[in-house]
């Protein structure tokens, strides 16, 4: 439409050549439909009664003689009709720690329980202080090992929050995390409230859980409504983030804040 609208070339001709008309015309209608029904990578919806209860299903052809089953509707809808979708990923490093776990057993004698390893091991923490992780997941990235050298680690926390903070967006609050701990920088709350939520990660939010915390302390949430106000703030929804904008400053000044 835009394009007859717009080009007085190809109108002309759509106007006087009939087969060209067919064509256009035939076009317009195919557009915007759907071309095929594709599956989420790791995707897999869970309920407790059978799916075919709440959602149609169909299956999808994987173009090897196989077929797995799928649901018609969008992670979206099946989200919004309170459906749990999580996302069951493969790890290499996974295999990697059963091989080193087999070849210690085999050549050393050693069996080692990957389930109960200690989590303060000082001699482990080391290791990781020197960035010697290439083959250590998500710590092998050359700008990973460098920020883990400086921030050399003493908790199993300081390793969770660094891999939380090294992405786009969070990693400009990484030096920061790294003076704090270190007591380069002194620990700044945004509000003195949050200091228990926050001195684990000296005073950067790090995680989502946090979030969940913070607008419970700061405006009265429940838990269920501060993860609506999380994910409008990770969807980065407008109307949603307009409406708990409201939501949050009248709690605030429910609990006596100002700003």
């Amino acid at each position: 439409g835009e394009s007859l609208d717009e080009n007085s070339e190809l109108r002309n001709i759509y106007q006087e050549d009939d087969t060209v008309r067919n064509l256009v015309d035939s076009a317009r209608r195919l557009e915007g439909i759907a071309r095929h029904a594709s599956t989420h990578a790791a995707g897999v919806v869970i309920s407790k009664q059978p799916l075919t209860s709440y959602v149609p299903l169909q299956r999808a052809s994987k173009g090897n003689g196989e077929a797995t089953v799928m649901t018609q509707f969008t992670m979206e809808d099946i989200a919004h009709i309170g459906l749990l979708k999580m996302d069951f990923l493969g790890l290499a490093n996974l295999t990697i720690l059963g091989k080193a776990k087999e070849i210690i057993g085999q050549s050393r004698g050693i069996d080692i329980d990957l389930h109960h390893i200690p989590m303060d091991d000082a001699k482990t923490f080391d290791l990781l202080s020197s960035g010697e992780t290439v083959g250590v997941f998500q710590l092998e990235g050359a700008g990973m090992r460098r920020y883990v050298k400086e921030l050399k680690p003493t908790t199993f926390s300081d390793i969770a929050a660094m891999i939380a903070l090294y992405r786009p967006g969070p990693m400009e609050h990484v030096p920061t995390f790294i003076k704090a701990k270190h007591g380069i920088e002194p620990i700044r709350y945004p509000h003195p409230t949050l200091s228990s939520i926050l001195e684990e990660t000296y005073g950067v939010i790090v995680y989502q859980e946090q979030v969940l915390f913070i607008v419970q302390a700061l405006a009265g949430y429940s838990l269920g409504q501060a993860d609506i106000f999380r994910k409008a703030m990770g969807k980065k929804i407008p109307a949603v983030m307009k409406k708990e904008k409201r939501n949050f400053i009248g709690g605030a000044r429910k609990m006596g804040y100002s700003a």
